[in-house]
């Protein structure tokens, strides 16, 4: 596999996880019961989950190689954003379905892991 194909299919398989962690924060927050503190926190945690992917997404088309980095950092702020929200929300005993807690949690640092490498490997090549 040539590089060019390689990084179209990298690119994709992190937009497609980015896309699936969203859609399972969705799920997962559409079943918390309705008291305040679930309510307030799944509402921030769904902005925080599909904000990393529409910033990706944004970072795929960006301007310059600045611009990319940026929003890179944005996708990892809101990635960080909703692990400290998942953390609160499974210490409060928010979130009944532990087992599909603890899978959003190892996926959520996954992506951290991922988007932490991609911002170093991108600027050590603009310096």
């Amino acid at each position: 596999m040539n590089k060019e194909v390689f990084m179209k299919n990298y690119k994709y398989d992190i937009e497609e996880r980015l896309i699936q962690f969203s859609v399972d924060v969705i799920i997962i927050c559409g079943k918390i019961d309705g008291n305040f503190a679930s309510q307030h926190l799944s509402k921030q945690l769904i902005r925080s989950a599909t904000a990393s992917v529409l910033n990706y997404c944004e970072a795929q088309s960006a301007e310059s190689s600045r611009d990319f980095l940026h929003k890179m950092k944005i996708c990892l702020k809101e990635l960080r954003e909703s692990l400290v929200n998942l953390k609160i929300q499974k210490g409060a005993n928010l979130i009944s379905d532990l087992q599909k807690l603890e899978q959003l949690l190892k996926e959520n640092n996954e992506l951290i892991a991922i988007f932490v490498s991609s911002i170093r490997t991108s600027q050590n090549k603009n310096k």
